[in-house]
């Protein structure tokens, strides 16, 4: 912690290149499994074969394809792309199931609704499907950025990975001090976009707290009724008089 609270200039460059190494590849990898689930969504077998290829490409192990993507696009081993590129496709893996399923939650008498109303299907899935499935995809994406957030680290091991270049530092000099200085920032800043997408998921659907308003103001009328009637029937005189 010392070595935190000494050396600001340093945490704060290495949380920059962290950010970045973050949020770029979680914006791509969001952006491709959007494209895929809009147009690919109601096609079962593109879809089956599109969720099989998302699950291959995840269990590629990290740090093999950081080191793999510069002898197939031609870049640098240092350069910050490849882990940019190998991230954007654990993203786009992780999320492309996720919004096919958050594109499915959507209720089909809403989708009924939509199109006698006259949308075609590409404007009913931009501005109906995908406003209603904001919840489930914004929890999908969750656990794409902090999965992200962690991954990153792993690039150290090649020279690029904004906090995680801590650790491999802390390691060779023997100092804990500074492992456990990147560990809390990566902590932090995983805590922070966590936070950040909830509050804006929430935001964005305020029907759902309009809903879980009148569920819960329903739910209170039922109780109260509830123990009214067990009240009468528990006054003296109630029965019998």
């Amino acid at each position: 912690m010392k070595w935190l609270l000494e050396n600001p200039a340093q945490i704060w460059s290495l949380t920059l290149e962290h950010l970045y190494l973050s949020l770029i590849p979680t914006l791509a990898g969001l952006v491709v499994a959007l494209g895929l689930g809009l147009v690919f969504g109601n096609r079962p077998r593109a879809r089956t074969i599109i969720t099989a290829v998302a699950s291959a490409v995840f269990t590629i192990p990290s740090l093999a394809l950081f080191v793999v993507i510069p002898s197939l696009i031609g870049t640098q081993i240092l350069d910050p792309l490849n882990v940019v590129i190998a991230l954007a496709l654990y993203s786009a893996s992780l999320l492309v199931r996720t919004v096919f399923d958050a594109l499915d939650a959507v209720a089909p008498e809403v989708l009924n609704a939509a199109e006698a109303l006259g949308y075609s299907p590409a404007r009913r899935r931009l501005f109906v499907d995908l406003p209603l499935a904001l919840a489930p995809l914004a929890a999908g994406t969750r656990v794409a950025v902090v999965t992200n957030v962690s991954l990153v680290s792993v690039g150290a091991v090649i020279g690029v990975g904004g906090l995680g270049q801590l650790f491999t530092s802390g390691y060779q000099r023997n100092y804990p001090d500074q492992i456990l200085a990147g560990i809390i920032m990566i902590l932090i800043l995983a805590l922070v976009f966590d936070r950040v997408i909830a509050v804006a998921a929430r935001l964005l659907t305020p029907w759902l707290r309009q809903r879980n308003g009148s569920e819960s103001g329903a739910r209170a009328m039922r109780n109260s009724s509830g123990n009214g009637a067990s009240a009468a029937m528990q006054a003296p005189g109630a029965v019998g008089s």
